[in-house]
Parts: C-alpha cells; structure tokens; sequence
C-alpha cells in the first residue's frame, strides 16, 4: 500500500478511518507524490475527491509540524459547481479534525490549516476576511477564479500555489467555460514563481487523453499528440443494476397520454417509497416541476422537493440538505444534482425519459451506490415508442462501457478578449509574451497571430456606436508593442466577465419577506398577469406583479398553478447515443429479416437492452411495423425518404437520418434554404434527433430519390451561413459574444442591465459592425448577405454552426452520401408510416 508515503499521523489517520485505499487512491498517490501532473479518471464515489486533497494535507502538515508553514494559499480545488465547492468544504473539515485530535493524542502540536470557499455567494465580510489572511486551502469556481486572477489583492494571494485541483474536469472541457478555464490556469501558471502542479478528477470522460491535454496545456504534449501528465484510469466496466420501464396498462405511441403519465408517477412513488433516498431527473426544469407536484401529492408535498437551477441557491440547498438528513425521501432534479453534490447515501435514480447521452446516463445513475463494493442501481421510464428503443440502445451501450467523446472548444474569441481585458487590466504586458501565454492553454494552441492581433486591435479600438465607442478597454502602445489596460477596464472584466450566458431570466420575490425564490424565463414571465399561479420549487405562487426584471409573488397557498417554461433547455441526443440507437436498429432490423420470432427477439431485448417483458414486446411490433411500411428500417448506415399527403392536403417529406439533433437540424436547415430557393416558397422546415420534416406544397414536384443530391459538401457551410442569418439563434447568440468579449457590458454602474436595453444594446451593436445583418437574404440581389470580417461576428457565427448545428457532422454526411457510402431509400406512401409519427408530432 502507498500509506508509507504519507507522515506516519495522516497514515494512521486514514488506516483508522478508511482501512485500505480504493483503487484510485492507491494508483494516483504515487504519482502525485512525485509531482507529476495527474488525471484521476473513477466512478463517482471511489474517494477520487480524497485521493487529490490527502496529499496536498500531508505537505501542508509536514510543514505545518516542522514550523515551515507560511501564511498563503498553497492549494487551490476549482469545481464547476458553487454546491459543490460548500460540500468539498465540509467534507474537509472532518478529516482535518480528526488529524488534529489524533496530533493531540501523539503530542504534537498541530497548527491550524485554514480553508475557506471563495464563489459567488461569499459574503463581503469573508472576501476581506482571505485577504487580509489567505487560507491554506481555497475552494473556488472557474469564474471565481478569473475574478481572484483579475482583483490586484487577490491576485498577489494566488502567487504562492502550488496545487491546483481541477474537479469534474469533463463538465467544462467541451464547453466555453472550459476555454476560459484553461486561459485562467495559464494566467495563474504565469503569475507563480513555479508551475503549480495540476490535478483533474472526472468520472465520465473519452478519449481521456485529450481530457489529459486540456488539463496540462500546449507546452506539455509532445509533437505526437502525448501529454506529460499520469493519467490514473479505473473507469474499468463496473456492475450496474440498471432497467428500462414503460406504461404497462395502455400501450406506447408518440406521444404520451395523461393516463400513462399518471401510471408512470403511480411506479415511481412505488419505488420512492420502498427505497431510503431516491434521486428522480428530468431533463427540463419545466418537466421537474411537474414531476415534484405529482409525486408530492402520492407521497406527501413534505417528502418531495424539486432542485434545479432557477430555483434560488438556499432552496437548492434546503433540499440537499433535507434529503441528506433523511427528512425526505426523494428530490426531483436537472442536471443541477448531476455532478458530486453531497446529498448522502442515495439508493436508487430514476430518469424520467431519455437522458440523450450516454455520459449523462453513467454520471446520473453513478450518484446511487456511494458505498465501497456498492452498486449503482437506476430506472429508465420511457414514454413513447423511439424513447423506448432509445432508452434501450443506452442501457446497451453502458453496460459496454460507453462513453461520450469529450471535443474541446477551442479558439473562442469571446473568451479570450475577456481574459486578455482581464490580464491587461492587472498588469501591463509585451504583446509578444500575451501572446505566448493565450497559446499555452490546449483550447488556443493553434491561435494565430493575425487572429490575435485582431482581437488586441478590436480592444484597443473599440467600436463605434451611436453612444460612443463599444468595448475599448485597452491602451495599444504599437511602437514599444504594450498592452496595458484603459480606466475602468478592470471594474468591467471583474463585474461582467464569465463564460456563462445570460439568459434575460426573471427574479422571483416572494412577499412581503422580499426573498428571491428563483428565476423564471423572460418570456413567461411576460406572458403572466397578476393573480397567475405557478409552481416553482414545489410551491404554488400566485404573482402580485411583474416589474423590469422581477416577478413578485406571494405563497398560493397550495391553488391549483400551471407550470413555468423555460425556452431552449432540452437536450440533443449526443452522437455516441445516437450510433448506439442505429445499432439497435440495424440488430433489431437483422433479426427480423432473419426470420426470428418476435417472441425470441423480445427475449434478446430484455436481456440486452434491460427492456420489461411488455416493452420489449412492444418495441420488436414498432420497429417491423415501421420495416413493412418502409420496406426497410432506417439507421446511420440506411437513409430513407418518405413523402406522402397529410389530412390537410399538403405534401410531407420526412428524412429518417438517426444521427442526432444537431446534425438533422444543420442538413434541415439548409435543405430548407435550398428548397426556398429553387421553387421560390417560404417553407416549414423541423428536425429531430431521428429525422427531418419539410412541408411541401401540391405544386413542389420532383424525383423523390434526388433529395439526397440537393445539397453538396462543399456548398453546405455558405448555405447554413446565410441560413443562420435569418434564424433567431443568431441574435441571441451574438448577445451572449458580446457580452463575452465585453463589447457590451452586463453590468453599469453597480446594477445589473436590465435584459430588455442589454437586448436593445446588443442589436444596436450589431448594426454598428454589420449593417445588412437584419435584411431578407432572399430580398438582396443575388440572394446572399455578405458577411463582414470581424472577430464577434466570425465568433457568433461559428457558435450557431458548432453548437445548435453541427456543421462538421453534417458535411460528413453528405460526404459519405456522395461518395455512395450509405444506402439511400425513397418511398412515396399513401399514408405516414409508423416511424415518422413521432417526428410529425416533435413538430
């Protein structure tokens, strides 16, 4: 065992306490002990967390007991979550009390190890309390961080780490919050005397050494693609009680009913109640209130609570720590109770629908089992016939070992003018070194100068508005190549700086105490006029008025409410999830046309896919009634098209493509642009994860089989350009870049902006830097709106196309259809056929 490595206190300590080390602990102590950057990749609950922090404990002590302590903060753990940096917070203070009882027992004299929790909920009172004496141990955020990196008493607090801890590594590496974490990791690495040592902990992450890339930064992976890290892997296939439920007294469609959701709550209060602690997930908020009402009124409301993020963090925090304690029995959660919050012992998950990703999946149903040797136990409710298959494929795939690929966000532009504001603004520097430090994190290895110099010369610049200059925050000294920050650039990249986009919620404040219960969507929140009800956290709230921003309620005292929605939050099927469901398909399809009976094949199903008896049978009918009526059962590797007449007269073409939405919506859309142009019509145009829908007139004519020809490979990328134009996500997602880059400010004068002048700003903006951006391309000559070369107009448009659409997908794609690759089906029908229902219905 590597115990002999630690000062004989903390070993006896952790053989007392623990007995033995899991395997994480026992295979990434001895590279942490010899300072290596280390990745610990373990199931959630393999004491990973204590793996990175014992070692760090034991230096401290060492030094701590031969008078060598010094007065600054060595260590610093960055969680992607607030929560859960409280938790981390906790949990040490446990072990740090039992070290320093243990110490008085041996007679040792022990000083105090002080650690504090730095976020966006630290009171003022304790931000002035760390600076003037800095913990040992600091627990922040990745916008904490930045913040501490850009404040000057802060700033000089960090220069003395020498530990970073990076946990649940593969929430942020795929997003802009891991961009601008990694460029806040170089500018810390820059600021310190020595490199800190780099640990990253994740429990769902493929291919783990590009998680390793992004962890350690550019310089430290050779010209192979291999990083200078020890990667600690024992993520090997773990046992995993896990089933698929559907409805079992009326059968699946493509939509459910009223009743079998009532069913469906009926099985889950079942389980709640014959388990100690359930997490139950939905994938909305919307969805979460939902499900918290109905289970409350089968449960008792005193033994159900609803946990996402729109509901104020006290009540979140309420709500874990209720469960936790035992006084309730099941909370109802978004991916807000996902990563390691600390709720306790959980025995059993439930997720209601299909969690569209396979990482999600292992990372929601790995929260039950927290014990050594434990298993993780989850049920899977599926509500209509593709989310049964659906659910199916993933339980397959997981018990595989399956993972979704992380794919690391490089080059945001938004991100890195905010941290160049932010580094400019705390200290002056050569633009040559600047430069050299952006490149050093693994998301802007490939930055080129130009592309650079084009971001300093937009800062410095600014840009011209009727209001004056827009987001010049920089002073340019061209001739001795400086960069220094301009007055007030340091107030604006601390107040409006972060990854996270805002979203033009609405506070709610509850009456007369004046507390701040949650947000609601902008839209709703306008929608509703007072004396509305609505259910928020499990509590019906009746609204007293709607102000600028702000919601004011008072308790409905339990009045029947309806349920608040929040735009744009469901997710997408992940590619991984999606290729898993087409091999379902294809094996289900091989089978069938084998001649199996479908009594045999629902047996593989339930013994596969965790299907029950009932689904299984109803899965195996769906898929070969969808096989006779097609001729043929879609999948990645066979693409069908389907045209035939609705009710109404109109003409309907569905393309069955399972490859996910984000890829369906990209070729959509411009199959949509494509097909405006050519017969001069606007059309209706929706995608799915599992297909596409384009509604067609009687007079929109053609050879069916040549619709997978309307669209080149190389056409496609200026097509979806021009198509993006006029879709709202580009407004929206412009917002969210300026704001980013700091072009436009989310915070004046101490006060937040209200959403409705931020959106206001935003367009002005907009026209500022690109003037035809709101016209009609179909209305110009020639059709097309030249598309202006600037930094945030590159960066917002690369967004649309990466993000919401998956441009690079797509053009493979039409890739493989070009070069006869796929199997390629057109089928005029009399009526809709069985799998095209729910794609209609998605609409």
């Amino acid at each position: 065992m590597p115990l002999h490595l630690f000062h004989p206190l903390v070993a006896e300590w952790f053989t007392g306490r623990f007995g033995t080390p899991t395997e994480a602990q026992a295979l990434g102590w001895p590279a942490i002990a010899a300072g290596d950057d280390t990745l610990i990749a373990a199931p959630t609950g393999s004491g990973k967390t204590l793996a990175a922090f014992l070692f760090c404990l034991d230096r401290l002590i060492r030094r701590a007991l031969g008078g060598a302590l010094e007065d600054r903060t060595e260590v610093l753990y960055v969680s992607p979550l607030k929560a859960l940096s409280n938790d981390i917070e906790k949990n040490l203070a446990q072990p740090l009390g039992e070290l320093y009882a243990l110490a008085e027992q041996r007679g040792l004299l022990l000083p105090s190890l002080r650690v504090a929790v730095r976020t966006g909920d630290t009171s003022a009172s304790e931000r002035q309390k760390m600076a003037r004496r800095p913990p040992h141990v600091l627990i922040t955020t990745p916008e904490s961080l930045y913040i501490l990196l850009t404040a000057a008493r802060s700033r000089e607090a960090l220069r003395g780490v020498r530990t970073v801890i990076v946990d649940e590594i593969h929430a942020v590496a795929g997003n802009k919050r891991g961009a601008h974490l990694a460029l806040s990791l170089e500018r810390l690495a820059a600021l310190c005397p020595e490199r800190p040592v780099r640990i990253g902990l994740s429990a769902t992450q493929q291919p783990i050494d590009e998680v390793a890339r992004f962890l350690v930064g550019a310089p430290r992976v050779d010209a192979a693609g291999v990083p200078a890290c020890r990667v600690v892997d024992t993520m090997a296939a773990r046992a995993i009680d896990l089933a698929v439920e559907v409805p079992e007294q009326l059968e699946l469609s493509s939509v459910a009913s009223n009743e079998q959701w009532a069913e469906v709550y009926d099985r889950v209060a079942a389980l709640v109640a014959a388990h100690r602690s359930t997490l139950v997930f939905c994938n909305t908020r919307r969805h979460v209130e939902r499900a918290a009402h109905a289970l409350g009124e089968r449960l008792g409301e005193e033994q159900v609570a609803a946990h996402h993020g729109s509901l104020a963090h006290k009540l979140r925090r309420v709500a874990e720590q209720r469960l936790k304690a035992g006084e309730i029995k099941c909370v109802v959660a978004t991916a807000s109770l996902e990563l390691g919050i600390d709720v306790g012992a959980v025995d059993l998950v439930v997720q209601l629908g299909s969690p569209r990703s396979l990482s999600v999946l292992v990372q929601r149903i790995g929260r039950s089992g927290h014990v050594r040797g434990g298993v993780p136990k989850g049920r899977l409710f599926a509500m209509t016939r593709d989310e049964q298959l659906e659910c199916g494929a993933l339980v397959r795939a997981v018990r595989a070992g399956r993972l979704d690929q992380v794919c690391v966000r490089t080059l945001a532009i938004d991100v890195l003018a905010q941290q160049i504001v932010a580094e400019c603004a705390a200290e002056d520097w050569d633009e040559d070194a600047l430069f050299a430090l952006c490149g050093r994190a693994w998301p802007y290895r490939a930055l080129g100068r130009a592309r650079f110099d084009e971001v300093v010369a937009m800062l410095a610049e600014g840009v011209a508005t009727r209001e004056g200059r827009a987001g010049a925050h920089l002073h340019h000294d061209g001739v001795n190549r400086r960069l220094r920050g301009r007055r007030g650039a340091r107030l604006a990249a601390i107040t409006s700086g972060g990854a996270i986009p805002d979203t033009a919620d609405y506070a709610v404040i509850a009456e007369p105490e004046g507390v701040r219960v949650g947000t609601l969507d902008e839209d709703f929140a306008i929608e509703s006029l007072a004396g509305d009800i609505f259910l928020l956290g499990n509590t019906s709230w009746r609204i007293r008025r709607v102000e600028s921003g702000t919601v004011r309620v008072e308790d409905a005292q339990g009045a029947p409410p309806s349920v608040p929605f929040w735009n744009g939050e469901a997710p997408g099927r992940s590619d991984a999830a999606s290729a898993a469901v087409s091999a379902l398909r294809a094996d289900l399809a091989a089978r069938l046309l084998g001649g199996e009976a479908p009594g045999t094949i629902a047996a593989w199903l339930e013994e596969a896919c965790g299907l029950s008896p009932a689904g299984a049978t109803q899965a195996v009918a769906y898929l070969d009634a969808g096989r006779r009526s097609l001729g043929v059962v879609p999948t990645q590797q066979a693409l069908v098209a389907e045209r035939f007449f609705d009710e109404g007269g109109g003409m309907q073409l569905v393309l069955h493509a399972p490859f996910g939405a984000r890829i369906n919506r990209a070729w959509g859309l411009a199959l949509r642009k494509r097909f405006c142009r050519s017969f001069n019509f606007e059309l209706q145009a929706a995608a799915t994860d599992d297909g596409i829908v384009i509604s067609l007139g009687p007079q929109h004519s053609f050879p069916l089989e040549t619709v997978f020809q309307f669209l080149a490979p190389a056409a496609l990328e200026e097509i979806l350009r021009q198509a993006v134009l006029a879709a709202p996500m580009f407004a929206t997602r412009w917002r969210w870049t300026a704001t980013r880059s700091l072009a436009l400010l989310r915070v004046r004068g101490g006060k937040r902006v209200p959403p409705q002048i931020l959106r206001m700003k935003a367009e002005d903006l907009l026209t500022a830097v690109f003037p035809h951006a709101a016209a009609c391309p179909e209305n110009l000559p020639g059709g097309d709106i030249e598309i202006p070369r600037h930094p945030l107009v590159d960066e917002t448009m690369d967004d649309c196309l990466r993000e919401p659409l998956d441009l690079a997908g797509a053009r493979a794609l039409l890739e493989r259809i070009e070069r006869g690759e796929l199997a390629l089906h057109a089928r005029d029908v009399a009526e809709a056929s069985p799998l095209s229902h729910a794609i209609l219905n998605a609409t």
